[in-house]
Protein backbone atom coordinates (compact mmCIF):
# COMPACT_ATOMS: atom_id res chain seq x y z
CA UNK A 1 0.00 0.00 0.00
CA UNK A 2 1.34 3.44 -0.96
CA UNK A 3 1.84 6.28 1.47
CA UNK A 4 -1.19 8.29 0.28
CA UNK A 5 -3.79 5.46 0.57
CA UNK A 6 -2.38 4.58 3.99
CA UNK A 7 -2.73 8.19 5.11
CA UNK A 8 -6.31 8.34 3.82
CA UNK A 9 -7.24 5.19 5.76
CA UNK A 10 -5.53 6.59 8.84
CA UNK A 11 -7.44 9.85 8.46
CA UNK A 12 -10.77 7.99 8.24
CA UNK A 13 -9.91 6.06 11.40
CA UNK A 14 -8.91 9.23 13.24
CA UNK A 15 -12.09 11.03 12.17
CA UNK A 16 -14.18 8.11 13.44
CA UNK A 17 -12.26 8.22 16.70
CA UNK A 18 -12.79 11.97 16.82
CA UNK A 19 -16.55 11.55 16.35
CA UNK A 20 -16.61 9.03 19.20
CA UNK A 21 -14.93 11.56 21.53
CA UNK A 22 -17.16 14.37 20.26
CA UNK A 23 -20.37 12.46 21.09
CA UNK A 24 -19.01 11.59 24.54
CA UNK A 25 -18.28 15.23 25.37
CA UNK A 26 -21.75 16.30 24.21
CA UNK A 27 -23.33 13.62 26.40
CA UNK A 28 -21.80 15.22 29.47
CA UNK A 29 -23.10 18.70 28.67
CA UNK A 30 -26.70 17.85 27.85
CA UNK A 31 -27.97 21.10 29.38
CA UNK A 32 -26.23 23.24 26.77
CA UNK A 33 -28.55 25.39 24.71
CA UNK A 34 -28.88 24.50 21.00
CA UNK A 35 -26.89 27.59 20.01
CA UNK A 36 -24.07 26.60 22.37
CA UNK A 37 -24.00 23.06 20.98
CA UNK A 38 -23.88 24.38 17.45
CA UNK A 39 -20.99 26.74 18.26
CA UNK A 40 -19.12 23.90 19.97
CA UNK A 41 -19.68 21.62 16.96
CA UNK A 42 -18.42 24.22 14.51
CA UNK A 43 -15.29 24.86 16.57
CA UNK A 44 -14.62 21.13 17.10
CA UNK A 45 -14.91 20.09 13.46
CA UNK A 46 -13.20 23.18 12.05
CA UNK A 47 -10.23 22.52 14.30
CA UNK A 48 -10.21 18.83 13.34
CA UNK A 49 -10.42 19.66 9.63
CA UNK A 50 -7.55 22.13 9.86
CA UNK A 51 -5.40 19.52 11.61
CA UNK A 52 -6.10 16.80 9.02
CA UNK A 53 -5.44 19.15 6.09
CA UNK A 54 -2.36 20.51 7.87
CA UNK A 55 -0.85 17.07 8.40
CA UNK A 56 -1.27 16.22 4.70
CA UNK A 57 0.30 19.58 3.79
CA UNK A 58 3.19 18.96 6.21
CA UNK A 59 3.96 15.75 4.35
CA UNK A 60 3.41 16.81 0.74
CA UNK A 61 4.09 20.56 0.51
CA UNK A 62 7.69 21.32 -0.64
CA UNK A 63 9.92 22.28 2.27
CA UNK A 64 11.45 25.29 0.54
CA UNK A 65 8.24 27.33 0.62
CA UNK A 66 8.32 30.40 2.92
CA UNK A 67 7.19 29.81 6.50
CA UNK A 68 6.80 26.11 5.72
CA UNK A 69 8.91 24.79 8.59
CA UNK A 70 7.32 27.03 11.21
CA UNK A 71 3.77 26.28 10.08
CA UNK A 72 4.51 22.57 9.88
CA UNK A 73 5.81 22.61 13.45
CA UNK A 74 2.66 24.38 14.70
CA UNK A 75 0.34 21.96 12.89
CA UNK A 76 2.18 18.84 14.01
CA UNK A 77 2.39 20.05 17.61
CA UNK A 78 -1.34 20.74 17.72
CA UNK A 79 -2.10 17.38 16.12
CA UNK A 80 0.20 15.53 18.52
CA UNK A 81 -1.17 17.17 21.67
CA UNK A 82 -4.79 16.72 20.56
CA UNK A 83 -4.27 13.05 19.73
CA UNK A 84 -2.50 12.30 23.04
CA UNK A 85 -5.32 13.89 25.05
CA UNK A 86 -7.99 11.90 23.20
CA UNK A 87 -6.05 8.65 23.55
CA UNK A 88 -5.74 9.21 27.31
CA UNK A 89 -9.48 9.89 27.50
CA UNK A 90 -10.39 6.80 25.43
CA UNK A 91 -10.24 4.17 28.25
CA UNK A 92 -12.76 6.18 30.29
CA UNK A 93 -15.15 6.34 27.34
CA UNK A 94 -14.81 2.60 26.73
CA UNK A 95 -15.41 1.82 30.40
CA UNK A 96 -18.60 3.87 30.36
CA UNK A 97 -19.84 2.24 27.15
CA UNK A 98 -19.06 -1.25 28.46
CA UNK A 99 -20.90 -0.39 31.69
CA UNK A 100 -23.93 0.75 29.70
CA UNK A 101 -23.81 -2.39 27.56
CA UNK A 102 -23.70 -4.68 30.59
CA UNK A 103 -26.69 -2.89 32.13
CA UNK A 104 -28.61 -3.17 28.86
CA UNK A 105 -27.89 -6.88 28.49
CA UNK A 106 -28.82 -7.49 32.13
CA UNK A 107 -32.18 -5.78 31.64
CA UNK A 108 -32.82 -7.68 28.45
CA UNK A 109 -32.51 -11.01 30.23
CA UNK A 110 -34.63 -9.84 33.18
CA UNK A 111 -37.58 -9.10 31.01
CA UNK A 112 -37.60 -9.63 27.26
CA UNK A 113 -41.12 -8.37 26.67
CA UNK A 114 -41.96 -5.77 29.28
CA UNK A 115 -40.16 -2.67 30.37
CA UNK A 116 -41.29 -1.86 33.88
CA UNK A 117 -41.36 1.66 35.16
CA UNK A 118 -38.87 0.79 37.88
CA UNK A 119 -36.51 -0.52 35.22
CA UNK A 120 -36.91 2.70 33.26
CA UNK A 121 -35.55 4.53 36.27
CA UNK A 122 -32.67 2.07 36.37
CA UNK A 123 -31.76 2.84 32.77
CA UNK A 124 -30.41 6.16 33.88
CA UNK A 125 -28.35 6.58 36.97
CA UNK A 126 -30.35 7.09 40.18
CA UNK A 127 -32.18 10.43 40.17
CA UNK A 128 -30.92 11.34 43.57
CA UNK A 129 -27.24 11.23 42.55
CA UNK A 130 -25.64 14.68 42.29
CA UNK A 131 -23.84 13.51 39.12
CA UNK A 132 -24.62 10.49 36.94
CA UNK A 133 -22.14 7.66 36.65
CA UNK A 134 -21.64 8.38 32.95
CA UNK A 135 -20.96 12.06 33.56
CA UNK A 136 -18.57 11.20 36.38
CA UNK A 137 -16.59 8.71 34.28
CA UNK A 138 -16.35 10.97 31.22
CA UNK A 139 -15.45 14.05 33.28
CA UNK A 140 -12.78 11.98 35.02
CA UNK A 141 -11.45 11.15 31.56
CA UNK A 142 -11.40 14.82 30.59
CA UNK A 143 -9.51 15.73 33.76
CA UNK A 144 -7.04 12.89 33.24
CA UNK A 145 -6.44 14.00 29.65
CA UNK A 146 -5.52 17.43 30.99
CA UNK A 147 -2.50 15.92 32.79
CA UNK A 148 -0.49 14.96 29.68
CA UNK A 149 -1.72 18.13 27.97
CA UNK A 150 -0.24 20.30 30.71
CA UNK A 151 3.01 18.35 31.03
CA UNK A 152 3.59 18.14 27.27
CA UNK A 153 2.74 21.81 26.85
CA UNK A 154 5.26 22.62 29.57
CA UNK A 155 7.80 20.44 27.77
CA UNK A 156 7.33 22.57 24.66
CA UNK A 157 7.49 25.93 26.40
CA UNK A 158 10.26 25.07 28.84
CA UNK A 159 12.04 21.83 27.93
CA UNK A 160 12.72 22.09 24.20
CA UNK A 161 15.64 24.52 24.53
CA UNK A 162 16.62 23.99 28.17
CA UNK A 163 20.17 22.90 27.32
CA UNK A 164 22.13 21.13 30.04
CA UNK A 165 25.89 20.64 30.17
CA UNK A 166 26.84 17.12 31.23
CA UNK A 167 30.45 16.72 32.42
CA UNK A 168 32.16 13.34 32.20
CA UNK A 169 35.67 12.05 32.82
CA UNK A 170 36.76 9.54 30.19
CA UNK A 171 39.47 7.23 31.48
CA UNK A 172 41.62 5.67 28.77
CA UNK A 173 44.61 3.67 30.12
CA UNK A 174 46.54 3.88 26.83
CA UNK A 175 46.04 7.62 26.45
CA UNK A 176 49.27 9.38 25.38
CA UNK A 177 50.62 11.74 28.04
CA UNK A 178 50.17 14.80 25.79
CA UNK A 179 46.40 14.24 25.83
CA UNK A 180 46.06 14.12 29.62
CA UNK A 181 43.48 16.74 30.62
CA UNK A 182 42.35 17.50 27.05
CA UNK A 183 38.66 18.48 26.96
CA UNK A 184 36.26 17.88 24.13
CA UNK A 185 32.55 18.38 23.56
CA UNK A 186 29.81 16.32 21.97
CA UNK A 187 26.46 17.35 20.55
CA UNK A 188 24.12 15.17 18.54
CA UNK A 189 20.79 15.11 16.70
CA UNK A 190 20.38 18.78 15.85
CA UNK A 191 17.32 18.09 13.64
CA UNK A 192 17.31 21.66 12.32
CA UNK A 193 13.99 21.16 10.53
CA UNK A 194 12.21 21.02 13.89
CA UNK A 195 13.53 24.29 15.33
CA UNK A 196 11.22 27.28 15.73
CA UNK A 197 13.30 29.57 17.98
CA UNK A 198 16.64 30.61 16.53
CA UNK A 199 17.58 32.76 19.52
CA UNK A 200 17.15 29.79 21.87
CA UNK A 201 19.26 27.58 19.59
CA UNK A 202 21.94 30.28 19.65
CA UNK A 203 21.90 30.09 23.45
CA UNK A 204 22.87 26.41 23.32
CA UNK A 205 25.72 27.11 20.91
CA UNK A 206 26.98 29.84 23.24
CA UNK A 207 26.92 27.38 26.15
CA UNK A 208 29.03 24.90 24.18
CA UNK A 209 31.59 27.50 23.11
CA UNK A 210 31.81 28.90 26.64
CA UNK A 211 33.26 25.54 27.72
CA UNK A 212 36.24 26.14 25.37
CA UNK A 213 36.61 22.47 24.30
CA UNK A 214 39.82 21.49 22.49
CA UNK A 215 37.82 19.60 19.88
CA UNK A 216 34.15 18.77 19.26
CA UNK A 217 32.17 15.77 18.04
CA UNK A 218 28.82 15.91 16.26
CA UNK A 219 27.25 12.46 16.05
CA UNK A 220 24.65 12.75 13.31
CA UNK A 221 21.16 13.85 12.25
CA UNK A 222 21.85 17.42 11.22
CA UNK A 223 18.44 17.59 9.50
CA UNK A 224 15.11 15.77 9.59
CA UNK A 225 15.04 15.04 5.86
CA UNK A 226 16.13 17.93 3.66
CA UNK A 227 19.36 19.89 3.39
CA UNK A 228 17.27 23.06 2.98
CA UNK A 229 16.26 22.79 6.64
CA UNK A 230 19.69 24.19 7.52
CA UNK A 231 19.00 27.37 5.53
CA UNK A 232 18.29 29.49 8.61
CA UNK A 233 20.78 27.74 10.93
CA UNK A 234 23.92 27.20 8.89
CA UNK A 235 25.40 30.54 9.91
CA UNK A 236 24.67 29.81 13.56
CA UNK A 237 26.32 26.35 13.67
CA UNK A 238 29.24 27.64 11.61
CA UNK A 239 30.29 29.31 14.88
CA UNK A 240 30.90 25.88 16.42
CA UNK A 241 34.69 25.79 16.23
CA UNK A 242 37.50 24.30 18.32
CA UNK A 243 41.33 24.53 18.17
CA UNK A 244 41.76 20.85 17.25
CA UNK A 245 38.72 20.72 14.98
CA UNK A 246 35.08 19.71 14.78
CA UNK A 247 34.47 16.12 13.63
CA UNK A 248 31.07 14.94 12.44
CA UNK A 249 29.22 11.95 11.01
CA UNK A 250 25.86 11.39 9.33
CA UNK A 251 22.77 10.00 11.05
CA UNK A 252 19.87 8.02 9.62
CA UNK A 253 17.83 11.16 8.86
CA UNK A 254 20.61 12.85 6.91
CA UNK A 255 20.26 10.51 3.91
CA UNK A 256 16.71 11.60 3.04
CA UNK A 257 15.40 8.02 3.09
CA UNK A 258 12.22 9.03 4.93
CA UNK A 259 11.39 11.70 2.36
CA UNK A 260 12.59 10.17 -0.92
CA UNK A 261 12.24 6.48 -0.03
CA UNK A 262 14.92 3.84 0.38
CA UNK A 263 15.75 3.46 -3.32
CA UNK A 264 18.19 5.62 -5.30
CA UNK A 265 17.08 8.76 -7.11
CA UNK A 266 18.74 11.85 -8.53
CA UNK A 267 16.88 14.14 -6.11
CA UNK A 268 17.87 12.02 -3.12
CA UNK A 269 21.52 11.91 -4.20
CA UNK A 270 21.59 15.69 -4.66
CA UNK A 271 20.02 16.24 -1.25
CA UNK A 272 22.69 14.06 0.38
CA UNK A 273 25.45 15.97 -1.41
CA UNK A 274 23.90 19.21 -0.16
CA UNK A 275 23.95 17.89 3.42
CA UNK A 276 27.60 16.89 2.98
CA UNK A 277 28.36 20.33 1.55
CA UNK A 278 26.72 21.98 4.57
CA UNK A 279 29.16 20.22 6.90
CA UNK A 280 32.03 21.46 4.75
CA UNK A 281 30.74 25.04 4.59
CA UNK A 282 30.42 25.10 8.39
CA UNK A 283 34.01 23.94 8.69
CA UNK A 284 33.15 20.55 10.17
CA UNK A 285 35.30 17.56 9.20
CA UNK A 286 32.71 15.00 8.06
CA UNK A 287 34.02 11.45 8.43
CA UNK A 288 32.38 8.97 6.07
CA UNK A 289 33.98 5.61 6.90
CA UNK A 290 37.25 7.43 7.50
CA UNK A 291 39.65 8.34 10.27
CA UNK A 292 41.80 11.27 11.28
CA UNK A 293 45.02 11.38 13.28
CA UNK A 294 44.77 13.95 16.04
CA UNK A 295 48.24 15.14 17.01
CA UNK A 296 49.28 16.97 20.19
CA UNK A 297 52.97 17.57 21.01
CA UNK A 298 54.07 14.85 18.63
CA UNK A 299 51.71 12.18 20.01
CA UNK A 300 48.61 10.90 18.24
CA UNK A 301 45.20 9.35 18.83
CA UNK A 302 42.67 8.28 16.22
CA UNK A 303 39.24 9.75 15.54
CA UNK A 304 37.15 7.38 13.44
CA UNK A 305 33.78 8.15 11.91
CA UNK A 306 31.40 5.91 10.03
CA UNK A 307 28.19 6.43 8.13
CA UNK A 308 24.96 5.31 9.75
CA UNK A 309 24.82 1.71 10.97
CA UNK A 310 21.50 0.79 12.56
CA UNK A 311 19.31 -2.16 13.41
CA UNK A 312 16.12 -3.18 11.64
CA UNK A 313 14.65 -0.52 9.35
CA UNK A 314 17.52 1.89 9.96
CA UNK A 315 20.05 1.95 7.10
CA UNK A 316 23.49 0.36 7.28
CA UNK A 317 25.88 2.51 5.30
CA UNK A 318 28.71 2.26 7.82
CA UNK A 319 31.97 0.47 6.96
CA UNK A 320 34.15 -0.21 9.95
CA UNK A 321 36.69 -2.01 7.78
CA UNK A 322 37.34 1.24 5.90
CA UNK A 323 37.35 3.46 8.99
CA UNK A 324 39.85 1.29 10.88
CA UNK A 325 42.22 0.81 7.93
CA UNK A 326 45.81 1.87 8.77
CA UNK A 327 44.99 2.72 12.41
CA UNK A 328 46.76 -0.24 14.05
CA UNK A 329 49.58 1.97 15.38
CA UNK A 330 47.30 4.44 17.17
CA UNK A 331 47.21 3.84 20.95
CA UNK A 332 43.66 5.21 21.38
CA UNK A 333 40.78 5.10 18.92
CA UNK A 334 37.60 7.15 19.42
CA UNK A 335 34.68 6.17 17.18
CA UNK A 336 31.78 8.37 16.07
CA UNK A 337 28.77 6.24 15.12
CA UNK A 338 25.27 7.69 15.24
CA UNK A 339 23.27 4.66 16.40
CA UNK A 340 24.25 3.17 19.79
CA UNK A 341 22.99 -0.29 18.78
CA UNK A 342 26.07 -0.46 16.54
CA UNK A 343 28.26 -0.78 19.64
CA UNK A 344 26.75 -4.08 20.82
CA UNK A 345 25.91 -5.47 17.39
CA UNK A 346 29.32 -5.00 15.73
CA UNK A 347 31.92 -2.99 17.64
CA UNK A 348 32.09 -5.16 20.77
CA UNK A 349 32.09 -8.35 18.71
CA UNK A 350 34.58 -7.48 15.98
CA UNK A 351 36.55 -4.36 16.92
CA UNK A 352 38.11 -4.65 20.38
CA UNK A 353 40.64 -1.98 19.40
CA UNK A 354 37.94 0.72 19.69
CA UNK A 355 38.43 2.36 23.10
CA UNK A 356 35.30 4.51 23.15
CA UNK A 357 32.33 5.11 20.87
CA UNK A 358 30.12 8.21 20.80
CA UNK A 359 26.50 8.08 19.65
CA UNK A 360 23.12 9.84 19.74
CA UNK A 361 19.96 8.75 17.92
CA UNK A 362 17.72 7.79 20.88
CA UNK A 363 16.85 11.35 22.08
CA UNK A 364 16.07 9.60 25.38
CA UNK A 365 12.63 9.53 23.69
CA UNK A 366 12.45 13.19 24.87
CA UNK A 367 10.49 11.90 27.84
CA UNK A 368 11.49 10.33 31.13
CA UNK A 369 13.47 10.90 34.29
CA UNK A 370 17.17 11.65 34.40
CA UNK A 371 19.15 12.52 37.52
CA UNK A 372 22.78 12.06 38.49
CA UNK A 373 22.18 8.54 39.81
CA UNK A 374 18.97 7.40 38.13
CA UNK A 375 17.44 7.49 34.68
CA UNK A 376 14.35 5.99 33.08
CA UNK A 377 12.62 6.40 29.74
CA UNK A 378 10.35 4.17 27.64
CA UNK A 379 13.17 4.10 25.07
CA UNK A 380 15.12 1.74 27.33
CA UNK A 381 12.76 -1.06 26.31
CA UNK A 382 14.01 -0.64 22.74
CA UNK A 383 17.67 0.33 23.25
CA UNK A 384 19.76 -1.28 25.96
CA UNK A 385 22.16 1.67 25.80
CA UNK A 386 20.18 4.88 25.41
CA UNK A 387 21.72 7.69 27.55
CA UNK A 388 25.00 8.29 29.31
CA UNK A 389 28.19 6.26 29.74
CA UNK A 390 28.39 2.48 29.39
CA UNK A 391 31.35 0.13 29.71
CA UNK A 392 31.98 -3.50 28.84
CA UNK A 393 35.42 -4.97 29.37
CA UNK A 394 37.84 -2.27 28.19
CA UNK A 395 35.44 -0.59 25.77
CA UNK A 396 33.16 2.36 26.47
CA UNK A 397 30.11 3.95 24.86
CA UNK A 398 28.59 7.36 25.47
CA UNK A 399 25.07 8.12 24.23
CA UNK A 400 24.15 11.80 24.00
CA UNK A 401 20.36 12.37 24.20
CA UNK A 402 20.46 15.09 21.58
CA UNK A 403 20.54 18.82 21.00
CA UNK A 404 17.28 19.12 19.09
CA UNK A 405 14.00 17.24 18.89
CA UNK A 406 11.88 15.34 16.41
CA UNK A 407 8.11 14.86 16.23
CA UNK A 408 7.10 16.17 19.63
CA UNK A 409 8.71 19.65 19.74
CA UNK A 410 9.67 19.54 23.38
CA UNK A 411 11.23 17.51 26.15
CA UNK A 412 9.90 16.33 29.51
CA UNK A 413 12.54 15.14 31.96
CA UNK A 414 15.11 14.29 29.26
CA UNK A 415 16.57 17.69 28.45
CA UNK A 416 18.74 18.65 25.46
CA UNK A 417 22.37 17.83 26.13
CA UNK A 418 25.83 19.31 25.61
CA UNK A 419 28.47 16.87 26.85
CA UNK A 420 31.94 17.92 27.93
CA UNK A 421 34.55 15.17 28.40
CA UNK A 422 37.95 15.35 30.06
CA UNK A 423 40.51 12.75 29.01
CA UNK A 424 42.41 10.97 31.78
CA UNK A 425 44.85 8.08 31.79
CA UNK A 426 43.68 6.78 35.20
Amino acid sequence: MGRLPALILLSIFLLAFDYYCYRAVLSVFKKWKPATKKTFSVIWWTYTGILVIGVFAAIYVPSYLPLYLSLRSVILVAFFLTLICKVVMLPFLLIDDIRRLIIKINRHFKNKNTVRSSEKVAVADPIGEPISRSSFIIKAGLLTAAVPLSSLTWGISSGAYDYKVKRRTLILPNLPKAFEGIRFGQISDIHSGSFYNKKAVQGGVDMLLAEKPDFIFFTGDLVNDMATEMRDYQDLFSKVKAPLGVYSVLGNHDYGDYHFGGGPSAAKAKNLQDVIKTHKVMGWDLLMNQHRRLKVDGEEIGILGIENWGMGRFPKYGRMDLATKDTHDLPVKLLLSHDPSHWRQEVLKKYPQIDAMFSGHTHGMQFGVRTEHYQWSPIQYIYKEWAGLYQEQNQQLYVNVGYGFLGYPGRVGILPEITIFELKRA
